[in-house]
């Protein structure tokens, strides 16, 4: 009687297991919405291939857990399209949610996290969504945007976009090994970047997230490319090619900038206090670092919209080939200009001035740079540089590196114990190269400049 209840047992454990293991195939927009209102952790949803029309949000509440998350995906990668008037909507208490493989052909602004969700994930999924808005939404904490292909915009809004909720921005987000491709001039309209981190109501929030590895190309929705109105914010070997707009630190304090790569684009520009900018390649781009010449200082209580006055900015360890402009700060009617920045053991080589600042500049640190090859030295202090060549060579990724016997290897001048990584990601041991790229033979190359074919939803992958 024991062996047969054991028995008995052991089916009913199996049996149970196999059904939470098992999939859910749908195949209608009905059918998917029913599933998802039946979820339970463990749930794998799948929606069979075809084109699906929606006439409202498909609405996602369930939670999952860490373990045994929801996941909603294509039954066969970006296969399962959903075109209509409405996308995936995740609202509170919305947890650990897996959104898979479907390619968006529905109305832009039709697929958002809302605030309250948590631990949410889309990844490789195609978004194409037209009209005027945002194919992406993301408003709740603990997210991963990951391995998505962002294309095709003509319209206004943006790819992606970071809200929060109250004056808090979304905390804890992972975005990274995305592609944003082609989004079409507006025609200098403002509220086209590809990718929008947050707003001025944000600024002053922390965000502690990280944005890595993400590709972005041709890319000119308007001026801004990458807008970040949030605090705390690590953006990282991303790399940016052939885009007319900007890499921007609009309002918020305390980002991190390093590791990531520049080539054909207008560069970075600064607003905001307290960012270190470090370990970048710039090549061939029509202005490099941009200093914002400020128009309010918000530590002083102006307007969170205000350009606020750059103060405390570390601007280290890059490297500058061919570009038009190098460093530049350009003119404001009544600017109040930067202060306190210091600007150290850079190499520029080739392009415009080393340095054109149209100040006001007030307390700036200049030391330990190299610059060869440029129109002049600009503004930088005699003091702040060495006319030198630095004796870099093309690599075999296209990069320029110091060769052997370099003057920049183990020169770097003070000391930046903080800025530990250099653009391949390896740690930077002391005493430090000038330059983004400490020479390590033997050390693994953790980033590199991207393709397309290392980032998006390609179906290889």
């Amino acid at each position: 009687m024991i062996r047969l209840f054991n028995i008995l047992v052991v089916f009913i454990l199996f049996s149970a297991n196999n059904l939470l293991a098992s999939d859910i195939i749908v195949n209608s927009v009905a059918g998917l919405q029913s599933a998802i209102d039946k979820a339970a952790p463990g749930t794998v949803i799948k929606l069979a291939d075809g084109v699906y029309k929606t006439s409202e949000d498909i609405t996602i509440s369930a939670k999952g857990t860490s373990g045994l998350p929801i996941t909603i995906m294509a039954l066969h990668r970006g296969k399962s399209e959903i075109t209509g008037t409405g996308g995936f909507s995740l609202k509170k208490p919305a947890a650990y949610i897996i959104i898979s493989g479907f390619r968006f052909t529905h109305l832009a602004s039709k697929a958002k996290t809302g605030p309250g969700t948590s631990y949410c994930r889309f990844t490789q999924n195609i978004f194409e969504t037209p009209g005027d808005g945002e194919d992406l939404t993301v408003a709740g904490s603990d997210q991963e945007i990951d391995h998505n292909t962002f294309q095709n915009k003509n319209a206004m809004g943006r790819f992606i976009a970071i809200r929060g909720e109250g004056k808090q921005i979304a905390e804890r987000l992972h975005i990274h090994h995305n592609y944003f491709n082609n989004a079409i001039s507006q025609g200098g309209k403002n509220g086209a970047e590809a990718f929008q981190f947050g707003l001025s109501g944000f600024s002053l929030s922390s965000s502690n997230s990280v944005v890595e590895y993400n590709l972005f190309e041709h890319c000119a929705g308007e001026n801004e490319l990458i807008s970040v109105k949030a605090s705390a914010v690590t953006l990282r070997y991303n790399t940016i090619r052939n885009c007319p707009a900007q890499f921007t630190l609009r309002h918020g304090n305390k980002s991190l900038v390093y590791g990531n790569y520049f080539f054909n684009t207008p560069g970075l520009r600064i607003f905001g206090d307290d960012h270190l900018i470090f370990s970048n390649y710039f090549e061939g781009c029509s202005d490099a670092i941009v200093i914002g010449n400020g128009d309010g200082e918000v530590a002083d209580g102006a307007q969170l919209t205000a350009h606020d006055r750059p103060d405390r900015i570390v601007i280290a360890f890059n490297t500058l080939i061919n570009n038009k402009s190098n460093i530049i700060q350009t003119s404001r009617q009544n600017g109040m200009g930067a202060s306190y920045v210091t600007i150290s053991n850079n190499i520029i080589q080739g392009g415009g001035s080393a340095a054109a600042l149209s100040g006001p500049y007030t307390n700036f640190t200049w030391q330990g740079n190299i610059i060869y090859k440029v129109k002049d030295a600009g503004n930088m202090p005699v003091e702040g540089f060495q006319m030198i060549d630095p004796q870099l060579s093309k690599s075999a990724d296209g990069l320029y590196r110091p060769q052997s016997g370099s003057p920049v290897i183990d020169r770097a001048a003070g000391s930046y114990a903080a800025l530990k990584y250099d653009m391949d990601g390896q740690l930077r041991t002391a005493p430090f190269d000038i330059g983004a790229d400490e020479v390590n033979e033997g050390a693994k190359k953790l980033a590199a400049p991207l393709n397309p074919a290392d980032v998006g939803a390609d179906p290889v992958k």
